[in-house]
């Protein structure tokens, strides 16, 4: 037994086909069925249930993959324990950042981070919450950058800064005029939201009693799937909408008279870098903290007279 057998045990059970685990190996699909075969026959026990498509792990080879990944997951220390001691900061770095913060935060750190790490490959993917987090633990992602608390024991949180929410309304919406506002002035018939699987859906939905108000209305169903489709129906249509901070220092000066900010203490969401509690690559994630932080307005890394909203 080996670690390289290893892997394609786990490959099986992440794929669910021998023809894709084999391609991800970079194997023959009859080499990689040939050593498992013989794997089975050393541990006289089935991993596989191959009579089922897609192919199925049975309950003792559950147990083996899960040991198999905790022997991987030591194996890979040992290499960043030496890239540690010599200080190196390279390799490859899987990231998943959620949609409504991507195309704001971005931008905004990306280039300097390459120009300072040139040695360091990104791949980073927008995925929704549920996805980065499920990411995390099957170790398809290093690293996830999201809205928190997410009240996971097996995720590690690191808050990098706490971004505001404010209220963006169309210009002919009466009641709007004044300087703050309060979560029980928004009608949620006027009130355009995102679609379902966004945490920050669940957030506006939480914010005061706007969830319970929402479970009383029916007949206000159109959702949206970014926050730039949100601010355009506003724009050009009627109501009003919840933009979070990053999103609203693009806007042009008309368009920011059309923010409305919220009486304290101030809803937010709280940003995080977020990793799996046995998260491998940890120069290469503060790393990428650090560079974040450095774009980060000082006063968006204080967490005073603020409000974070559950998700």
């Amino acid at each position: 037994m080996n670690l390289q057998l290893l892997e394609y045990i786990i490959a099986v059970d992440k794929l669910k086909n021998f023809v894709k685990a084999s391609e991800s190996c970079f194997v023959t699909q009859a080499t990689l069925s040939m050593m498992i075969k013989k794997l089975e026959e050393e541990l006289d026990v089935k991993i596989f249930d191959r009579s089922k498509q897609p192919v199925k792990t049975t309950e003792v080879g559950d147990k083996l993959i899960l040991q198999a990944r905790k022997i991987i997951l030591e194996s890979k220390k040992l290499k960043e324990i030496i890239q540690n001691e010599k200080g190196i900061v390279s390799g490859e770095l899987k990231i998943g950042i959620i949609p409504t913060l991507a195309p704001y935060l971005l931008p905004l750190f990306l280039k300097e981070f390459m120009q300072t790490y040139p040695l360091v490959k990104l791949v980073i993917n927008e995925f929704t919450t549920d996805v980065i987090m499920q990411k995390l633990k099957s170790g398809d992602l290093d690293t996830g950058i999201l809205a928190t608390p997410l009240h996971d024991s097996a995720i590690t949180e690191q808050a990098l800064f706490y971004e505001k929410y404010f209220l963006y309304v169309n210009v002919k919406e009466k009641g709007f005029d004044k300087n703050y506002v309060l979560p029980k002035d928004i009608d949620v018939n006027r009130l355009w939201l995102l679609e379902e699987g966004h945490c920050m859906r669940s957030q506006i939905l939480n914010l005061c009693a706007l969830k319970k108000q929402k479970e009383l209305e029916e007949h206000f169903h159109y959702n949206a799937g970014s926050i730039e489709t949100l601010r355009n129906m506003v724009d050009n249509n009627f109501g009003m909408t919840i933009i979070p901070e990053l999103a609203t220092h693009h806007l042009n000066s008309s368009q920011k008279k059309r923010l409305r900010i919220f009486k304290a203490p101030t809803p937010v969401r709280e940003i995080s870098l977020v990793t799996h509690r046995e998260f491998l690559k940890a120069n290469l994630i503060q790393s990428l903290k650090e560079t974040i932080l450095s774009v980060i307005p000082n006063e968006m890394k204080q967490n005073k007279q603020i409000n974070v909203l559950e998700i």
